[in-house]
């Protein structure tokens, strides 16, 4: 068989009608995903756009990051001193305690040499 452009073709009107329909809608889909796609891209690079223009540190927020560390250092300084004071206070009450039981002895051997001095008949009344 040879195409020309005299070869006819035997087509009904409402065939062809379809046809024509069936390519305009294909097209028509096909700009519609295109467009769908190049939308999303735009989207997605803005997106990523925005992220990074978040993730700069400005001079401002640098200064901040600064005073936040040197305000960490302030306070673990401050918590190892609370540490010192916490273990002071308790070698101080272990001391009283120390003290207290010294005094007490220090009463016994004085009531004991008291004792003593008195039983010997050294002592006076």
């Amino acid at each position: 068989m040879k195409l020309s452009e005299n070869t006819s073709i035997g087509l009904e009107l409402k065939g062809l009608i379809a046809i024509i329909a069936a390519v305009a809608i294909a097209v028509m889909a096909y700009f519609s995903i295109i467009e769908r796609i190049n939308n999303l891209e735009t989207a997605d690079k803005l997106q990523q756009q925005d992220l990074l223009e978040a993730s700069k540190q400005l001079p401002v927020d640098q200064e901040q990051f600064m005073l936040l560390e040197y305000a960490a250092k302030q306070i673990e300084k401050h918590q190892e001193q609370l540490d010192r004071n916490v273990h002071t206070g308790v070698m101080i009450q272990m001391l009283e305690k120390e003290v207290e039981k010294l005094k007490k002895d220090v009463e016994k051997l004085k009531d004991a040499q008291r004792d003593i001095k008195f039983g010997n008949g050294n002592g006076v009344h």
